[in-house]
């Protein structure tokens, strides 16, 4: 069963959230538009309230919250309730496919990569943006995940285990950033990027359709 409902009560705290870390927020924004073109057909993957989508230019998504998808839908959005486990698209239907922190309330993450796989169409690209469960913010989370309202059902991944997840769908990586550097507190300004993994709390991996 998708886990909607903190998410379909509580939209305004949701929303809240960026604007009272908007640093985090913007410097998140920042290292996934590096990997989403101008062109092309695109899709996201729990789309949620739009506010990836919005601004990278992003017209569909998949979204199985009502509340949400309603709030996307004013941001321009055109929202399909579904679930990534069985997206509601034909095969090779996009050039990219985004997926923002949605791998860690799917109930099958490697059925979910596997409905990506599905539509993409050849040469087109997966991006999936996540909290690596072995990064500084991805510890507190853990820590505090049984308090938290929104992740409290989450499953939190390594970069490895998700690198291993996308291989194992037949992707090819071609490239990994991240950002976010310190406890979300003590972040004051924007942060630029960096390649790699291993420092960044948010991490942002693109792999393609072979």
């Amino acid at each position: 069963m998708p886990k909607t409902q903190p998410f379909d009560e509580h939209l305004d705290l949701y929303e809240a959230w960026f604007v009272e870390n908007r640093y985090v927020y913007e410097s998140e924004l920042e290292a996934v538009r590096h990997f989403v073109p101008q062109e092309g057909e695109k899709m996201e993957v729990g789309v949620g309230s739009g506010l990836f989508a919005a601004p990278l230019g992003i017209r569909k998504g998949v979204e199985p919250s009502a509340v949400m998808a309603a709030k996307a839908r004013e941001r321009g959005i055109e929202v399909v309730e579904g679930v990534a486990e069985d997206l509601p698209f034909e095969e090779n239907a996009f050039d990219l496919v985004l997926m923002v922190t949605t791998i860690c309330f799917v109930d099958d993450p490697l059925q979910a990569v596997r409905e990506v796989q599905r539509v993409l169409r050849s040469g087109g690209a997966f991006v999936l943006a996540f909290v690596d469960k072995e990064s500084p913010v991805g510890k507190v989370y853990q820590a505090m995940k049984e308090k938290s309202l929104f992740y409290r059902p989450a499953t939190f991944f390594s970069t490895g285990e998700l690198l291993d997840l996308i291989r194992q769908c037949g992707m090819k990586v071609d490239g990994i950033v991240q950002t976010v550097f310190g406890q979300l507190p003590d972040i004051r300004e924007k942060q630029p990027f960096r390649e790699g993994y291993g420092e960044g709390s948010f991490v942002v991996i693109r792999a393609v359709k072979t």
